[in-house]
C-alpha cells in the first residue's frame, strides 16, 4: 500500500466522513498532485486485479493510502474515476506512425494496438467499459470517446499521409482503417482470448491494406 500523506480535509485511510467534514478548512482544499497520482495508480492496480464490476472506491482509497473523501473530492463516481484515468493515459498521446508507406504505417498501428490490448489492465477494463455502456446508454458516448478518440486521430493521420503520397484517394474514410485493423485484433485478443499466431500482424496488415485499397478504388469510378 502506498503511504500517502492526507490532504487538508482528507479523513485519511481509517477516518470517518464525519471526521473529515469537521476538519475540512473553510476554503476549497488544494488537491495535492502526489495524492492524485497515488489514486490513479491504485485504480489501475485494482482494475487489473478485480475488474470494473468488483472495483470499489473504498478499495482504491485503501490501496492508495488515503481516505475515500480524497477520491470523491476529485471524481463523483467509480465510473467517472475510471473513465478519467483511462482517458488520461490515452491523452499522453501515441504518435502516428510515419514510416513512409501505407503498409508500414498500418503495421506500426497494429503493433501499438496489440501491445495495448494484451496489457492485463486493458484486457480487463476495455470489455468492462463496453459492457457498462451497454447497461447504461446515458454514458455510452463518454465511453466511446475515451476508447475511440485517440485511435480515430491516429487513423486519420495515417490516411491523410497516404492521401498526400497518392497511396489512397481523398475519399478514404479513416474509420474504415480501424474497422479493418483494430476490429479483428480486438476480436482475437479480447473476445477469443488466444495468443496471436506467429505472423498474424503481418497477415492482418496485408489484408487490411488490400481491403482498404479495394474499398476506395471501388468507391471511385475508374479506380485511383
Amino acid at each position: 500500500m502506498t503511504n500517502t500523506a492526507a490532504e487538508p480535509g482528507d479523513e485519511g485511510p481509517a477516518g470517518s466522513d464525519s471526521d473529515a467534514r469537521r476538519r475540512r478548512p473553510a476554503g476549497a482544499a488544494v488537491l495535492r498532485e502526489d495524492v492524485t497520482a497515488a489514486i490513479r495508480l491504485a485504480v489501475f492496480t485494482e482494475l487489473a486485479e478485480l475488474g470494473f464490476a468488483r472495483m470499489s472506491i473504498e478499495g482504491v482509497a485503501r490501496r492508495a493510502g488515503v481516505g475515500k473523501t480524497a477520491v470523491y473530492r476529485r471524481w463523483k463516481s467509480k465510473l467517472e474515476l475510471v473513465l478519467d484515468v483511462v482517458s488520461s493515459v490515452a491523452e499522453l498521446g501515441v504518435p502516428a506512425p510515419d514510416t513512409g508507406s501505407l503498409e508500414g504505417d498500418v503495421r506500426a498501428l497494429l503493433d501499438v494496438a496489440a501491445r495495448g490490448l494484451t496489457n492485463p489492465v486493458a484486457a480487463t477494463v476495455v470489455p468492462d467499459l463496453v459492457s457498462e455502456a451497454a447497461r447504461q446508454p446515458e454514458i455510452a458516448s463518454d465511453v466511446k470517446a475515451v476508447l475511440l478518440d485517440e485511435q480515430r486521430g491516429i487513423a486519420a493521420r495515417i490516411v491523410h499521409a497516404a492521401v498526400a503520397r497518392g497511396d489512397l484517394p481523398e475519399s478514404t474514410r479513416p474509420d474504415r482503417l480501424l474497422d479493418l485493423t483494430v476490429g479483428p485484433l480486438y476480436w482475437h485478443v479480447v473476445v477469443v482470448r488466444e495468443p496471436l499466431p506467429r505472423g498474424y500482424l503481418d497477415d492482418l496488415t496485408r489484408a487490411a491494406v488490400a481491403a482498404l485499397t479495394a474499398l476506395t478504388e471501388g468507391a471511385c469510378p475508374g479506380g485511383r
